[in-house]
């Protein structure tokens, strides 16, 4: 297996068309490079001209040491890690594939350094994390939450939510307040009052609405800003989507917000749902990403979307060495 660096309109050829991450598509990594911290690298390897793997890291090198990530931290990438297109369905050219694929390119982004750091959050189908574990990096395992709408009726995707959150949405419908698709605007409303709510938490909110407003326009209709408003056109609340060819994922926004005694993130919700099922637009999209899995004060309100609760792996550096560079990546990315 050969491994090549490659640009980015070498990498929006090679990427396929389903089964990745919003953040594998070439748009989306353009921007990424614009605005973060290091410098972004695409590795594909290659048997013959068929690309049969690949992998976007971020390389930042400094005097304490460097750091290979993917995603980076504190840009608001949920998941990235590798992309495995074996040629053959049999699950040994697939395992061959994947093992042959993460010796190549760890080899080549050498990050077995005593100050390096390497650390991988893996996209949800990415099934097989062993070669990493072989390698003697470390293994975790979180979880994010999945809603599958696939051949689904908004009837029947609403009849799996819980008894609470169907009265909650059928109580916000029958309010006067408009949910809709805006544009930058609408994104910069969202940001802000996520910015807000970060302050009152004393939180720090390292986003820059620059990469925000960036990201947006690159992705076009792929980045959907949902705001809700009130009868007198005042912002209450919102979502901005981002998509994938597979999934809607929740990017930004959903801070608290009621009106009239009504929780207004769950109407946005319903909407982004509810778009999902019935736009011709989306109909390559077959599942909502939640989020919040992995945060004990989330789970009791996203669980009662009735999603599925789906895995994923973390792979990191392993040794002592490594303690210091672990907490300083875990600061960023808080």
């Amino acid at each position: 297996m050969e491994i090549e660096r490659l640009d980015i309109d070498e990498w929006g050829e090679a990427v396929p068309d389903s089964g990745i991450e919003l953040f594998h598509q070439p748009e989306a990594l353009e921007v990424l490079a614009d605005h973060v911290d290091g410098d972004l690298e695409l590795y594909g390897g290659f048997k013959g001209q068929q690309a049969i793997g690949l992998l976007p890291v971020v390389t930042d090198s400094k005097l304490v040491g460097t750091t290979v990530t993917s995603p980076p931290p504190s840009m608001n990438v949920p998941r990235l890690g590798p992309v495995v297109m074996p040629t053959s369905p049999k699950q040994c050219k697939i395992e061959s594939v994947n093992s042959k694929f993460t010796e190549a390119v760890l080899e080549t982004i050498d990050t077995g350094g005593s100050l390096s750091l390497f650390r991988m959050v893996c996209n949800s189908q990415y099934l097989d994390p062993r070669p990493y574990v072989w390698a003697e990096y470390d293994l975790t395992t979180q979880f994010t939450y999945r809603l599958d709408l696939a051949d689904a009726t908004t009837d029947e995707t609403m009849a799996g939510f819980s008894s609470s959150l169907r009265r909650e949405i059928r109580s916000a419908r029958e309010l006067d307040v408009n949910v809709s698709v805006e544009g930058l605007d609408g994104a910069r409303a969202i940001y802000e009052a996520t910015r807000e709510r970060y302050a009152e938490q004393d939180r720090s909110f390292p986003i820059e609405w620059s990469y925000v407003r960036d990201l947006v326009a690159a992705l076009g209709d792929r980045a959907r800003p949902y705001v809700a408003r009130g009868p007198d056109g005042s912002f209450l609340g919102g979502i901005t989507a981002l998509y994938s060819p597979d999934a809607a994922y929740f990017w930004q926004g959903g801070t608290r917000s009621t009106y009239e005694g009504v929780s207004i993130n769950s109407l946005v919700h319903w909407q982004i749902i509810a778009d999902i099922v019935a736009d011709d637009a989306l109909s390559s999209v077959t599942g909502y990403d939640l989020m919040g899995a992995n945060t004990e004060r989330l789970c009791r309100y996203k669980s009662k979307f009735g999603a599925d609760l789906v895995p994923y792996y973390v792979v990191e550096s392993d040794g002592i060495g490594m303690d210091l560079a672990k907490a300083t990546y875990s600061t960023l990315k808080r």
